[in-house]
């Protein structure tokens, strides 16, 4: 089977928003072509988009992102290390912009308690491992993004075998022993991080490259995964839903700027939003 000609004969052309001609693969046909050729429906993207035709997906993203950055995204591979308030968002953020692999790493399951704020729960998600939700949400959104999934704690001696082969990772932990946990993976891989955290209407993002001091900036020295056993800060004020998913955008954007290699990233700059306040304010670090 000759992919590339047979996508060219499933194009069609349509007009965008702005009234421009582009040239568009359908979902339908993508997924068809997929199970034609035996290949995934990422590598029909990947193919089309390297002949400049658009996913019709992502005719709405054609606006601020060329083809090429487009395909750019598909051969990206993220991490995103927890998939709960933040991660869960991240996930579902990074898949419809249309990033290629994302792995997933989270060792809990859906309860609950979880309802109020975690995009990939539901009464029917309770109870099953939240990696493997996130899988099966992504594939139901988006057929050309794979996730690997891992059920499973990130900790000093995994770290390295999770991450290997992604170009970012997001930090959605919620705890700081296991921050420093990821960001030492993350620094002995040589990519970049990007940590948010939360709590109550609060929350703080901030991207952290191998050289950068990064957490030591914002937590103090490195507990070595002691407890102080004291409650979290998010424990004492909560989560509300609209933290988590303000916070997980910004993270997002920080993935697509450092693999897209535009805009400001927010380097050694810590980002903190105040919802209740409705302040946004920025602390540079030098």
């Amino acid at each position: 089977m000759d992919l590339e000609k047979e996508i060219q004969q499933a194009a069609r052309l349509v007009k965008d928003p702005a009234g421009r001609q582009v040239r568009v693969l359908e979902d339908q046909e993508a997924v068809r072509l997929a199970a034609a050729s035996g290949l995934s429906p990422a590598a029909v993207y990947e193919t089309a988009l390297a002949r400049e035709i658009v996913p019709y997906r992502y005719l709405r993203n054609h606006e601020c992102i060329s083809v090429n950055d487009q395909l750019r995204l598909a051969r990206s591979r993220v991490a995103v290390v927890g998939a709960g308030g933040l991660g869960g968002n991240v996930i579902l953020l990074l898949a419809r912009i249309g990033v290629g692999r994302i792995v997933v790493v989270d060792s809990d399951r859906f309860d609950e308690t979880n309802l109020n704020r975690q995009a990939l729960s539901s009464m029917e998600t309770l109870g099953l491992p939240k990696a493997e939700v996130a899988a099966r949400m992504v594939e139901g959104i988006n057929p050309g993004v794979e996730v690997i999934a891992h059920t499973a704690r990130l900790d000093p001696s995994n770290g390295i075998s999770l991450l290997r082969g992604t170009q970012v990772v997001v930090d959605a932990l919620d705890n700081v022993p296991s921050r420093f946990a990821l960001q030492d993976a993350a620094r002995d891989l040589n990519i970049p991080l990007v940590h948010g955290a939360i709590a109550g209407f609060e929350g703080q993002a901030m991207t952290i490259f191998p050289e950068d001091r990064g957490m030591n900036l914002l937590y103090g020295k490195n507990p070595k995964g002691e407890k102080s056993g004291r409650p979290t800060p998010e424990a004492m004020l909560g989560v509300p839903a609209i933290t988590p998913a303000l916070i997980a955008a910004l993270q997002a954007m920080e993935v697509l700027k450092i693999l897209l290699d535009r805009g400001r990233v927010l380097r050694k700059t810590m980002l903190h939003a105040d919802l209740e306040t409705g302040r946004i304010e920025e602390f540079s670090f030098g």
